[in-house]
């Protein structure tokens, strides 16, 4: 299935601000949702229509279709500013 990938702008901006090393892996695991967007470390979000996967010490918020994975927020894992965020996308 040929999906596409949708970044926020907070997401992208995120990205562009921890280390390169960090991007790349994160990238990767984003990349890894077009072949398999529901994968066995993601949770569907309780009381939304998000998911969440980690990667490495960060936590990404997403949502797919069957065109295209969305990602609204890019955030540290242990950092509940992630989930406010969540909740001001919905």
């Amino acid at each position: 299935m040929n999906r596409n990938i949708s970044l926020s702008k907070k997401a992208e901006s995120f990205l562009s601000r921890i280390p390169k090393k960090h991007s790349a892996q994160v990238a990767k695991k984003v990349l890894a949702l077009l072949e398999n967007p529901r994968p066995e470390d993601s949770i569907k979000m309780k009381g939304s229509s998000f998911f969440r996967i980690d990667s490495g010490g960060y936590r990404i918020i997403y949502g797919f279709d069957p065109s295209c994975v969305y990602v609204y927020i890019i955030g540290k894992r242990n950092d509940g500013d992630v989930y406010r965020k969540a909740k001001r996308v919905e």
